[in-house]
């Protein structure tokens, strides 16, 4: 019997302020195979577009798009239209080829031949999973951000990990070991089918944790390098617990902010005793590097 396509539809939010696109892109990257963000320059707004199944949880969507309202303070009216599904899964191969990100990674997809690597560390991905693809600015700049770093890391937290590629690239890169933490259980089963694709298992553990509060984090504690590619709100909330958890002279990479939120992000974490090192731009987006003094 011919397998039917499972039918798609196309979400779409309009005329975005870019205060209000992180949350938003967020909250589709939740609940969607892939999403396109696009600048409207006469406007100067955004519109961000994602691609999912037609009968995947309504609920989830729902409560998505509530709280990224609720982050942001912009409310967004969600349009619908449905979306041709042959070929589909085949244009999203296509639109993930291996890529080379900053002097030392090469992200590598799934279908691409997996053959030797000469002079980069190959992260292996699946495109059907491409969240945290390495395709976004924000994961490309503190993967950027990773391989300059002034001191080795050994021991790394990734919060809000996605995929686990920052994590996975810190023990590639490093030798490092791992804790990446994820609120969503699907992101924690990706990522650990990640973590055993690139042969990381017994130096990266993945949890399914709310920011900080988890044993296993309290236990490795205090931390070389934390990752948190979020939202800019949340690493604001977080900027204590950020500095209470990394050691004295450890770093800190923070993406998942426009450069419009900088300035918020930085004070908050100056507040929590570190000191801007680095900043990384990829317009719209931002990576700022910070050391704790030690």
């Amino acid at each position: 019997m011919k397998k039917h396509p499972a039918q798609l539809e196309t979400l779409v939010l309009d005329q975005l302020p870019d205060e209000a696109v992180p949350a938003y892109e967020a909250a589709l990257l939740a609940v969607s195979a892939t999403v396109a963000l696009f600048r409207d320059e006469p406007r100067d707004t955004w519109r961000i577009e994602a691609v999912r199944e037609v009968l995947a949880d309504q609920d989830a969507l729902t409560a998505a798009l509530a709280l990224a309202a609720g982050l942001s303070g912009h409310e967004v009216v969600l349009e619908r239209a449905p979306v041709e599904a042959d070929g589909w899964l085949a244009r999203t191969v296509e639109a993930f080829p291996e890529q080379e990100i900053g002097q030392r990674f090469l992200i590598r997809p799934t279908h691409v031949p997996q053959g030797p690597v000469y002079g980069r560390i190959p992260l292996t991905l699946d495109a059907g999973l491409a969240f945290g693809s390495g395709e976004h600015s924000s994961t490309q700049g503190c993967l950027m951000a990773l391989e300059d770093l002034a001191q080795a890391p050994h021991n790394v937290l990734d919060v809000g990990s996605g995929s686990g590629i920052l994590a996975m690239a810190a023990c590639k890169m490093y030798g490092a070991k791992a804790l990446a933490t994820d609120i969503e259980p699907w992101s924690v089963r990706v990522a650990e089918e990640n973590v055993v694709m690139n042969g990381l298992r017994g130096r990266m553990e993945v949890i399914l944790a709310d920011g900080y509060r988890h044993r296993a984090i309290k236990t490795r504690a205090p931390f070389d390098l934390i990752f948190a590619n979020i939202l800019a709100r949340p690493l604001c909330a977080m900027a204590g617990d950020l500095g209470r958890h990394l050691r004295p002279g450890g770093r800190a990479i923070l993406a998942g902010l426009l450069g419009t939120q900088v300035r918020m992000v930085l004070v908050a974490h100056q507040r929590a005793g570190l000191v801007l090192e680095r900043r990384i731009d990829l317009a719209p987006w931002c990576t700022l590097v910070l050391h704790k003094p030690g």
